[in-house]
């Protein structure tokens, strides 16, 4: 870590985090939750809400792609969505779900701010955000495609979402 001048644990807890939270709602497999464990940690994600049958840590394969980041990044399980949107809207977070709808906004087109506290909602690989779960949330971000699918993997969606708010809120000027 040295070398590489990485930050410890304990500097990465001490550390000002993103105002976000990632809620993942029935996501299947243990490499994507522990794919978005890491992308949380590399982008100072506040925390990520584990709901349904979303698996847990510890489990090793979980650990395999999170490389120890379900260590440094603050989560929470909840049985139902619901109740982790709950826990969000208690602590001031706009809840945003990320999906393709009819009012979803372009994430290239959403206004971040440093002051806004996110909550962004991922779902189900095959079938996304439940639609109880989807009339909980506050609006709907879409990441633009240009081919013939229509959707990403789970963790490659974390990944540009957070990347995309991490630059427009300017987190990357704290970091150095």
């Amino acid at each position: 870590m040295q070398e590489l001048e990485r930050m410890s644990p304990q500097a990465f807890h001490a550390i000002k985090k993103m105002p976000l939270i990632v809620i993942l709602e029935n996501v299947r497999s243990m490499h994507n939750v522990g794919s978005v464990f890491r992308t949380a940690d590399a982008f100072r994600t506040e925390m990520i809400l584990l709901c349904g049958y979303t698996p847990q840590p510890p489990h090793r394969d979980i650990q395999k792609t999170a490389l120890g980041a379900t260590e440094t990044v603050a989560w929470k399980a909840y049985p139902e969505a619901a109740e982790a949107i709950a826990f969000a809207k208690e602590k001031g977070y706009r809840i945003l779900a990320v999906e393709q709808t009819h009012t979803s906004v372009d994430l290239r087109s959403y206004a971040a701010s440093k002051d806004e506290q996110l909550a962004l909602v991922f779902g189900n690989e095959a079938v996304g955000i439940e639609q109880h779960t989807l009339a909980l949330c506050d609006g709907a971000i879409e990441i633009p495609q240009f081919g013939t699918k229509h959707s990403f993997n789970i963790s490659v969606s974390v990944g540009i979402v957070l990347w995309e708010l991490f630059n427009k809120i300017k987190m990357h000027e704290e970091s150095e």
